[in-house]
């Protein structure tokens, strides 16, 4: 199989890469996918999407696998060293095999120079399912979320504390393109970079501000984000550091009760337990985490639904 090559490939890598009236519309359809599964059912029929995964999973893998299902569709997962791209095959040959077999492809993998390197050699949709850099798919589903408990997010008010990681990249793409506040509070060391500060502030549609205390930035938030401190990449000595620097920025009681009393907290996602949010609160009747994980699944069939044109 080959793919077509008379269209625009639909490529799902970075929200910033997208129009406000896009990413609405790949919202609108993921909210009708979910009231109405089976009117689905059909959707993708036909098509199999590959899962590359050079980084653990489980959202993202069950989530991409079930809504390929649900959809219809067949899904093929191929980890990093059961393939010869882990035995020295190149990037884009591995890209330019896959597009003969198969209908899309989703990666996770680590510097976003590999995503873009598939993508520009795939002859079909690749979807970033994860890099070091950004998470977009992870935000559609945030944004669902938010949306379902709170009603429209435009206006509105979201607090960040903690790491500036791949996951708050995705958040100041989406508050310049849903047109709302951003607010970050991080250690400077973890701040977020210039580039992506200067980027934010020239596009102009929404506000994404850096403060210098977590009380300063949840005050009023209509929503609560955070992610975990430490990943498998850092060493004992970069873990504990991260600790020292990051541990007034857990979200507890004290911190969420700083919020506006009808406020939500996020997380994508595994979470460590009382180091970056506590117990009461990641448990509390203000988290909306369990929403948010189930979220992944029915967002994403949409961008799978919007990829292959479906």
């Amino acid at each position: 199989m080959s793919a077509p090559q008379n269209k625009t490939i639909r490529h799902f890598l970075d929200l910033h890469h997208f129009d406000t009236a896009t990413l609405r519309a790949i919202l609108d359809d993921a909210a009708t996918m979910k009231r109405n599964r089976a009117a689905y059912a059909d959707r993708l029929r036909g098509r199999t999407l590959a899962m590359i995964f050079e980084k653990p999973s489980t959202r993202t893998r069950v989530s991409f696998e079930v809504g390929m299902m649900q959809l219809g569709g067949n899904v093929v997962v191929l980890k990093h060293d059961d393939m010869q791209l882990g035995r020295g095959e190149t990037i884009a040959d591995t890209a330019r095999v896959l597009s003969r077999y198969v209908d899309a492809i989703m990666v996770r993998t680590g510097p976003e120079t590999r995503l873009q390197e598939l993508a520009a050699h795939a002859a079909v949709p690749v979807i970033n399912g994860l890099t070091n850099e950004s998470h977009p798919c992870q935000i559609m589903a945030d944004i669902q979320t938010f949306e379902e408990r709170c009603g429209p997010i435009a206006g509105r008010i979201v607090a960040w504390t903690g790491d500036a990681n791949n996951v708050a990249t995705s958040w100041v793409h989406a508050a310049v393109r849903f047109g709302f506040t951003l607010r970050l509070a991080c250690p400077k060391p973890l701040r977020p970079p210039a580039a992506l500060m200067d980027w934010a502030n020239a596009e102009g549609t929404g506000a994404v501000v850096n403060m210098d205390t977590p009380e300063e930035a949840v005050r009023g938030a209509d929503c609560v984000v955070t992610d975990a401190w430490v990943s498998m990449n850092h060493s004992m000595e970069e873990k504990q550091e991260r600790y020292d620097a990051l541990g007034p920025y857990q979200v507890n009681e004290r911190l969420m009760g700083l919020a506006k009393p009808d406020g939500i907290f996020l997380h994508c996602l595994p979470a460590h337990r009382n180091e970056e949010v506590t117990d009461a609160v990641i448990d509390g009747p203000r988290s909306a985490v369990w929403d948010e994980a189930e979220n992944r699944l029915h967002a994403q069939k949409a961008v799978l639904a919007w990829c292959m044109d479906a």
